[in-house]
């Protein structure tokens, strides 16, 4: 099929029986951490290659019934082709999407928060709004997803959250949500009725493996304990579980309350840490290309990547990509894979 070639799949089977033949060396094992990649890798090649074959034999399996169907000319199966043919065209897309995830750590469970900006209730009502959305995207996919810490709003709303969203590359999908994020609407809380503008901001880290190589001394972390806050339960402000660590030479702050016990949250927090610290190291690097190259990109509230607009008309659009959706109520409930698709293909062609 013309669209296997388009997944190059003949070339990611060779690459599996390189990365075999790596692994029949006998000194293969001699570099734990080298030989753990090449098996991830090998791992992760012939499940995509599995995912082709089997997308491969539901569409010969289609076209064998519609000739059968047209050969004894015998239509009662139409509605059956019908809802395949679907199916596998959203199978199909969401394969090709997945083949451009080839970062290194795209197929890690994601680490998102999401912060309200200046306004007070306003804003804290809208990151309320995001954190619904982002909710019902991650189950819609199957992913689970758990707080890590909650800062309630003080009328409503809430402040900051943080989300665990666990998932073969929920991070990979999610990346292309990082940045900021503008609500105009008729604000519910202005008894004029008055149009308000709201931002929020979302950071995106993958949850990183525990053997990750990254140097963090304990002399470098203050580290402190408090009560649980935020969405309720018979655990929360009971004891000092919840973990705050701050990592003195960047200033960078983390903290988890999710769990029970607080050496669960210390491990959390420090998973979190190690994934700021990466993304740290990555900016810095890019930043200093940046400098070599002449390219600076101001980051700030101005900057916003989508805008969601409730009145005078309905009306999503991601700058970025350009793309525009009017049902706004559906991206609300979750129907983002549009602007996350558009975005990747976007990022592939660089």
């Amino acid at each position: 099929m013309k669209w296997g070639l388009l997944f190059d799949i003949p070339k990611l089977k060779k690459e599996v029986e390189d990365l075999e033949n790596k692994m029949q060396e006998p000194d293969f094992w001699n570099d734990i951490e080298k030989a753990q990649k090449i098996v991830q890798r090998a791992k992760a090649l012939k499940d995509k290659i599995e995912k082709y074959e089997n997308l491969l034999k539901r569409l010969d399996d289609l076209q064998v019934l519609i000739e059968l169907c047209d050969e004894e000319e015998d239509y009662s199966h139409l509605d059956e082709i019908a809802n395949e043919r679907y199916d596998l065209e959203k199978k199909i897309e969401a394969f090709r999407i997945e083949t451009m995830l080839s970062g290194e750590y795209d197929k890690n469970n994601a680490i998102l928060s999401i912060h309200a900006g200046a306004g007070g209730t306003e804003a804290c009502d809208w990151a309320s709004m995001l954190l619904r959305m982002y909710t019902r995207w991650a189950e819609s996919k199957g992913y689970k997803v758990e707080t890590v810490d909650f800062l309630p709003g003080d009328e409503a709303g809430v402040k900051s959250v943080t989300l665990e969203i666990k998932g073969e590359y929920a991070y990979g999908y999610l990346k292309a949500e990082k940045g900021v994020h503008r609500l105009i609407r008729i604000s519910p809380f202005d008894a004029a009725g008055k149009r308000h503008t709201s931002f929020a901001s979302v950071e995106v880290l993958p949850e990183l493996e525990d053997n990750q190589d990254i140097e963090i001394r304990d002399e470098d972390l203050k580290i402190d304990t408090f009560r649980s806050g935020g969405a309720g339960g018979q655990y929360v402000n009971k004891t000092e579980s919840a973990v705050r660590i701050t990592h003195i030479p960047t200033g960078i702050v983390v903290s988890c309350q999710s769990e029970r016990s607080q050496h669960a949250n210390r491990e959390m927090a420090m998973k979190m840490l190690k994934a700021k610290l990466i993304e740290l190291k990555e900016r810095e690097r890019k930043e200093k290309i940046e400098d070599l190259t002449g390219e600076q990109k101001e980051i700030g509230w101005g900057n916003q990547i989508r805008t969601y607009v409730f009145q005078p008309y309905t009306l999503v659009k991601d700058h970025r990509t350009g793309v525009e959706i009017g049902n706004i109520q559906a991206v609300m409930d979750g129907e983002i894979d549009e602007f996350i698709n558009a975005y990747l293909k976007m990022e592939n062609k660089k």
